[in-house]
């Protein structure tokens, strides 16, 4: 189960697979968003548990946590010869410099029959920035249960505006940032923009998928959703407060937890149905169900960060 050349996206010069474009269910889908980002899932192997990753050449003030928490998967994922990736515990310590390496530094913890356990340390200058456990299970047959999937009443991804369409009215506040290619196709399902003005109820639904086709590696799916989980989840926080893209607020993921129940493919569409239970002392509690098209449930996510309010 090591994550293998697939994952790489690259040849054995170093550059990037090149798939050609393929057509979509909305026409034609570049993969080159989706390519940069495989290929920032790469890692250069510095020892045998010690890894390097970079960032994207981006206008940003922290490196985006995602892209950590994807690539201290990789990481782990290296170092696991048969069982399966099943959970993983994240904490955010400090903000990432998106313009130095990201080394990642992994623990193993333990080689049983049954289970692996990883840590990973993500080290930037000299200090953790950020924290992974990492857990891997042998297959194992055993009782079988979820919620009722909400698949079924909710509007299909390709009756709802992608990413670009949505924003495109509001580029002028929003930046150029709203036309740039994106990996994840993003269809946002229970509100528009102009609705964030008011109080709006503690829930959203969002479809997402790969945007364009990837290898088989079952890793690779993984770690990729694991790179979108991070997308959304913390605004779900704000949406009973009227706060959106708000400059008196500052967002900061602080921890993450995400539990993989049934295989899927990140590149096919999935419903990420969120809602908030509770935000108090500036912080806010988002979970997340993933359910594939079929209605299964296929992961599920907790996530608390940081949603305070600046100070003057």
């Amino acid at each position: 189960m090591a994550l293998v050349e697939l994952l790489n996206g690259a040849d054995s010069t170093g550059a990037p697979s090149a798939h050609p474009d393929v057509v979509g269910q909305d026409g034609p889908v570049t993969q080159d968003a989706l390519d940069g980002v495989v290929a920032l899932l790469d890692l250069e192997r510095i020892e045998v548990n010690l890894f390097r990753g970079q960032s994207p050449d981006e206008d940003r003030q922290r490196t985006f946590g995602g892209q950590v928490a994807g690539q201290a998967l990789v990481a782990a994922s290296r170092t696991v010869e048969e069982h399966a990736l099943h959970s993983l515990h994240a904490y955010f310590l400090r903000g990432g410099d998106p313009h130095a390496p990201i080394l990642y530094e992994v623990d193993r913890i333990r080689d049983g029959r049954s289970f692996t356990t990883r840590r990973v340390v993500a080290i930037q200058h000299g200090r953790a920035i950020f924290h992974m456990s990492v857990s891997y299970q042998a297959p194992e047959d055993g009782f079988e249960h979820q919620f009722d999937s909400p698949v079924g009443e909710t509007p299909a991804p390709e009756d709802l505006p992608d990413f670009m369409t949505r924003y495109a009215p509001l580029a002028d506040k929003l930046g150029d940032w709203v036309f740039r290619p994106r990996a994840i196709d993003t269809r946002y399902v229970d509100w528009e923009p102009r609705d964030r003005k008011e109080r709006l109820p503690p829930r959203q639904r969002v479809w997402m998928r790969a945007d364009g086709t990837l290898p088989d590696d079952p890793v690779l799916h993984q770690c990729i959703v694991t790179y979108a989980s991070d997308m959304s989840l913390l605004d779900t926080t704000l949406l009973p407060h009227a706060k959106w893209h708000s400059p008196d607020v500052f967002m900061a993921s602080l921890d993450h937890a995400m539990w993989f129940h049934r295989p899927f493919r990140a590149d096919e569409w999935w419903l990420y149905d969120q809602d908030t239970p509770t935000a108090t002392g500036g912080r806010g509690l988002a979970r997340g169900h993933m359910w594939d098209g079929d209605g299964n449930l296929v992961a599920s996510v907790v996530q608390e960060g940081l949603i305070r309010r600046m100070r003057g």
